[in-house]
């Protein structure tokens, strides 16, 4: 039942313990159907020994031979976070102390020196982070997820839901919206798979504001023709909807809005699909019945043919299914979200702007349809959520019941990753469009390092949960590192700023070496990407 690459992923794996133990390939695949029968329930399938945590059971039972720099890379992997991060400290300190040493022999004052040692650790930790994830893609080659085929389309049993969490602000907007429903439908037709508008009317000073009952009736009518149009599916059931939420007082923005906004919109979805009854959302038809995934996208997210059931196919593998640990509250394997690589629209030359075709970088669908390297995947196993993807329902709403407060969280989609798990399924592709101007991308950017910083409690260990309780949940080191890593990237721009400025006018500071370590922590980060561009990147599915 799975596709092509996954059997092929697992007859690779056989071969490699085949040659590294003198063994038979049919002799290789006996043990490791021997393990599977005698192993405890829910080991079902026989990649757990081929090319997940039972690896090294079956290379016990066959005999393989280990290889030197197979011990070398199991050896990093055993402690990732800590070779990773230790690997990170270590080129950050060389690129810092150069500076500093020549520094120091100019006779500048200490004060000066701890000043500038400060400043700079954030362009001297860019270079060595642009570094080590580069190493780090070269010594760990791309694996794709294990994946389901899915060849007769989706089953029941994996019944899936597409989300679109919008604004209803004009008619011509929900015409829109509800054409690009109608284009996801025509690319991704199964019987199994709906799709949803989950709308809010925009932030007001009452619960109601005029035009809220027309703007409503035209997105309810637009979904009305979809279903005119396309009918029923197989069960008999509508192909689409309209959840649509009335607006609630937020005492924090002091307006009415969309409870929680996007996150409130899916989490109230959730509720809403297991049959929940207190929600914000309007009365309508009924949602549909036993959905098991929900995909979500943005307002401007295009869903390429075929895309929703291959994140349906992955997620649905055994080896991907998620196991929510009760004690330490949160998914420990497997995957209960899945984020596809998202890559910038191509758009024609007229219609985008220089600033969009300078800074998207390479636009358009990708031919090969095979992963891509990403350190956290690669080293960790876990990708990072964005907000654009697939998740488990049950899975999702289990790892976060109770833990976020109300109106604490912009940045919700890293948090909810750390909890709930999030693989990165490389070689699935989102197309979603860049900004048009620095400005529109400037305020993009400022709405992302707000929700990074409302994070700190929660990297602290200092969080309440949704009672006010001291959060017990704790958050794995490497999660807790990429909430970091963006806090640092937030503030890297101003302190390499600082460091060219104070190289410039303070005395006895050499400013062409400060220069430099300045010019160093803009181009090593941007000149890296270029160069996997010109070098054939790793792609495929070597082991």
């Amino acid at each position: 039942a799975m596709d092509f690459a996954t059997r092929d992923r697992y007859r690779k794996a056989i071969e490699d313990l085949a040659r590294g133990s003198g063994r038979s390939e049919l002799e290789v695949a006996r043990a490791a159907l021997t393990l599977v029968r005698a192993h405890a329930p829910g080991v079902e399938d026989p990649g757990y020994y081929l090319i997940s945590r039972g690896r090294g059971r079956l290379e016990e039972a066959v005999g393989y031979r280990v290889r030197l720099r197979q011990h070398l890379v199991r050896a990093y992997v055993s402690s990732a976070t800590w070779s990773y991060l230790g690997s990170i400290a270590i080129v950050t300190a060389f690129f810092l102390c150069l500076p500093l040493l020549y520094t120091q022999e100019q006779g500048i004052a200490p004060a000066l020196m701890v000043a500038l040692a400060v400043f700079a650790v954030f362009p001297a930790s860019d270079v060595a982070i642009a570094l080590v994830n580069r190493a780090v893609v070269e010594v760990f080659p791309p694996r794709p997820l294990p994946r389901l085929a899915l060849a007769t389309g989706i089953p029941k049993r994996w019944k899936s839901l597409v989300a679109v969490p919008t604004l209803l602000t004009s008619e011509a907007q929900i015409a829109e919206q509800v054409r690009r429903l109608g284009i996801h439908y025509l690319a991704n037709a199964d019987d199994h798979l709906c799709f949803a508008l989950l709308s809010d009317w925009t932030d007001a000073d009452a619960a109601s504001a005029p035009g809220d009952d027309e703007l409503l009736a035209a997105a309810r009518a637009g979904i009305d023709d979809l279903n005119r149009q396309h009918g029923p599916n197989a069960d008999g059931e509508a192909r689409f909807y309209l959840f649509h939420r009335k607006r609630v007082w937020s005492e924090s923005e002091r307006r009415w809005i969309g409870w929680e906004r996007k996150r409130g919109k899916l989490h109230e979805l959730n509720q809403l699909l297991r049959g929940g009854a207190e929600t914000t959302y309007l009365g309508g038809p009924p949602p549909p019945g036993g959905v098991k995934f929900v995909i979500t996208l943005d307002a401007d997210t295009q869903l390429p043919r075929g895309a929703a059931a291959r994140l349906v196919g992955a997620l649905a593998h055994p080896l991907n299914r998620p196991r929510l640990d009760s004690r330490q509250q949160r998914v420990v394997e497997g995957y209960g979200i899945l984020q596809p690589r998202i890559a910038p629209t191509m758009s024609a030359e007229r219609e985008s702007s220089f600033f969009q075709r300078i800074s998207s970088g390479p636009a358009g669908i990708d031919p090969y349809a095979s992963a891509v390297s990403d350190v956290y995947q690669d080293l960790f196993g876990e990708g990072s959520y964005t907000g654009k993807g697939i998740y488990d329902v049950d899975a999702f709403e289990a790892a976060l019941e109770g833990k976020i407060p109300e109106n604490t969280l912009l940045s919700h989609d890293l948090f909810e990753s750390a909890f709930a798990r999030a693989g990165l399924a490389t070689d699935v592709e989102f197309f979603e469009e860049f900004p048009t101007n620095y400005e529109v991308a400037s305020r993009r950017d400022h709405r992302w390092v707000r929700g990074d910083w409302q994070l700190l409690p929660w990297i602290l260990g200092h969080a309440r949960d949704a009672s006010g309780r001291k959060q017990t949940a704790g958050i794995p080191l490497h999660g807790r590192w990429k909430m970091v890593d963006n806090l640092r990237r937030s503030l890297a721009a101003p302190s390499a700023f600082l460091v060219a400025v104070a190289s410039w006018i303070l005395p006895a500071v050499p400013p062409l070496v400060w220069t430099s370590l300045f010019v160093g922590s803009v181009v090593v980060p941007a000149i890296i990407p270029i160069l996997d561009g010109v070098i054939p990147q790793r792609r495929g599915f070597s082991k």
